[in-house]
């Protein structure tokens, strides 16, 4: 049974957002406006661009990468 106090599961890349912002210690917001300030750089270029500038894990990059592209902010 479901109570009104209760939050939907997130779903997706979202997700990720807890564990990325406990891992690295920047809000979801700093990576999204770092990503869009990349132009001109396709889904895996941001991706490994993420890993190798800022150390992030793929599973994390990947998932804010998704996020940002879809014009999720």
């Amino acid at each position: 049974m479901s109570t009104s106090n209760e939050k939907p599961k997130v779903k997706g890349p979202a997700s990720y957002f807890p564990s990325i912002e406990k891992t690295y210690g920047r809000p979801v917001g700093e990576w999204i406006a770092l990503i869009h300030a990349q132009d001109g750089m396709k889904h895996m270029e941001l991706v490994n661009w993420l890993k190798q500038t800022h150390g992030l894990g793929h599973g994390h990059a990947n998932a804010l990468v998704a996020h940002a592209l879809a014009g999720k902010t």
